[in-house]
């Protein structure tokens, strides 16, 4: 494998104080792989994880600059290839240099921050585009609230390795900041875009270079942020620290500065973000008929026929079976018990479906694990569960109200971890855009 180029780094921040060293956040500027204006929305692409196999062949078919070609690579390999295999890393290492060539993409000549906007059905939230201090992240400066799954841990770190670059940014967030929120302003009146398109979805995402008498002070106020936030790339993150392990131990001469000790990511202020529901559905009842399964559920949740299909408060679940919606709310038995719990992440929605319907009635003991539950992004809307109900993929499914952003930052600061699939955040971001080489 080739060796990776390093850049010029800023050091990590600390502050001592009374006896103390008290971590800030660090943030640094870099010199971001990208494609062209022209080429730019051809380029782009949905992140790797948010689609299947079949899926990410489909969106890049017919459009030989996707980057799916790259984070997916196991699309141009036998369908029956293991996409763990070192094949596919190889593969991804081959194409992210063929786009190099042929998109082109190339890095910037000196490093910079970058804004970059996603406009949603009118509502705009602007992030800023650097990379992030890997010691933040394993110091838990940078707060974390899902569990990481190894296999997938596994994939991006051979991913990062192999390809020598961070290809998808993490999502980060933090509580705003007014010194912040006017250099985005500033910037985006009065300097030109590097990108400005729609994407097939019907996302504007746009992207600017921040102007570089910003970059002292941009430091400064987010070392001044006590915490910042995962919002979503959990696994990008943690893939991204083993990945410096690699490379830390390949190094004989490891210093520090090397830019695989920071990773990609961008970094919206909390209040412009908007969380949807992660919505579940079960395959089967668990052996119980229908009105065994409804009669179960009823002695902890009452349950009524319904017109809605998305809850519209907290503590109200939509149910969809046998070709009918249901609203439940839990009975005061269960809010007691639930109430006793000293845990942040137990008095979650999703956690008192789980402890009080999934698992006792129909026997989803660990929704990482088990196979006979899966998770319905609130993006693909109800509409996709009944599809799968009807269809007969699924027995029954479950509409949730969302989790706020406080909820996630709450339950980050206490330390705790939130049941897996808990927050589904629109719109994403765009791999391909700005690439980070290690």
């Amino acid at each position: 494998m080739d060796s990776c180029l390093d850049f010029v780094d800023f050091y990590s921040v600390n502050l001592f104080l009374h006896g103390e060293y008290l971590l800030m956040s660090v943030i640094k500027p870099f010199k971001a792989l990208k494609p062209s204006s022209q080429t730019a929305a051809k380029v782009a692409s949905v992140p790797y994880d948010v689609v299947n196999i079949e899926e990410a062949r489909q969106a890049a078919e017919g459009n030989p600059l996707s980057f799916l070609r790259v984070t997916r690579s196991e699309i141009e390999l036998e369908p029956n290839t293991d996409p763990y295999s070192p094949n596919v890393y190889l593969k991804a290492k081959e194409n992210l240099q063929r786009l190099i060539s042929k998109a082109p993409l190339k890095a910037d000549e000196s490093d910079h921050f970058y804004l970059y906007r996603l406009i949603m059905d009118g509502r705009a939230q602007t992030g800023i585009a650097a990379t992030y201090s890997v010691d933040d992240y394993d110091n838990n400066v940078i707060l974390k609230h899902e569990k990481t799954r190894k296999v997938k841990e596994d994939d991006r770190t051979n991913h990062i390795v192999t390809t020598c670059a961070q290809t998808g940014p993490v999502f980060l967030t933090y509580k705003p900041v007014k010194a912040i929120d006017k250099i985005v302003d500033e910037t985006i009146k009065n300097v030109k875009p590097l990108f400005d398109f729609i994407s097939t979805d019907g996302i504007k995402h746009t992207i600017w270079v921040l102007p570089d008498k910003f970059n002292k002070s941009l430091i400064d106020e987010i070392g001044n942020v006590k915490n910042l936030y995962i919002a979503d790339g959990h696994h990008r993150a943690a893939s991204a620290s083993r990945a410096r392990e690699v490379k830390r131990e390949a190094n004989p001469n490891h210093s520090g500065k090397e830019e695989y000790n920071y990773f990609l990511a961008v970094l919206f202020p909390a209040d412009q973000l908007i969380i949807l529901p992660y919505n579940r559905i079960v395959i089967d009842l668990n052996g119980k008929g229908k009105d065994e399964f409804l009669n179960d559920v009823s002695e902890r949740f009452i349950i009524e026929k319904t017109g809605s299909k998305q809850p519209e408060k907290q503590k109200t679940y939509g149910m969809y079976l046998d070709g009918e919606w249901f609203m439940l709310k839990p009975r005061d038995s269960v809010l007691a018990s639930n109430s006793l719990s000293k845990s942040l992440a137990d008095t979650l929605d999703v956690s008192v479906l789980q402890d009080f319907l999934l698992n006792p009635v129909l026997g989803i003991d660990d929704p990482r694990t088990n196979k006979r539950i899966d998770f319905v992004g609130g993006i693909r809307g109800t509409n996709e569960l009944e599809k799968l109900v009807n269809s007969g993929k699924a027995a029954v499914a479950f509409s949730l109200y969302p989790v706020s952003v406080s909820n996630l930052m709450n339950i980050s600061d206490a330390g705790e971890i939130m049941p897996p699939k808990s927050t589904w955040f629109e719109p994403k971001l765009r791999d391909g855009l700005l690439v980070h080489l290690i």
